[in-house]
């Protein structure tokens, strides 16, 4: 049974479908990243301060723009 007097909290849920995420070693990075004009159109948003949404049809562009900034990213 649940108990009435706790009042329901709803939680806004957001979800992508066929997304890649770029995970940040640190915030700094992150935001250098988020910064980016050439790169701002290619990402869908951060889930958190070290983790970044990437549009999947643009995931070559953006690690060819990480490796010409010298980021180097690890792919998994």
């Amino acid at each position: 049974m649940m108990d009435n007097s706790i009042p329901q909290k709803r939680i806004p849920v957001k979800i992508h479908r066929n997304v890649c995420l770029i995970r940040c070693a640190d915030a700094s990075t992150a935001l250098e990243i988020t910064s980016r004009k050439t790169l701002s159109e290619h990402l869908l948003g951060q889930l958190d301060d070290r983790t970044i949404l990437v549009r999947h049809d643009r995931l070559q562009t953006v690690l060819e723009e990480l490796q010409k900034s010298e980021l180097h990213p690890r792919l998994v």
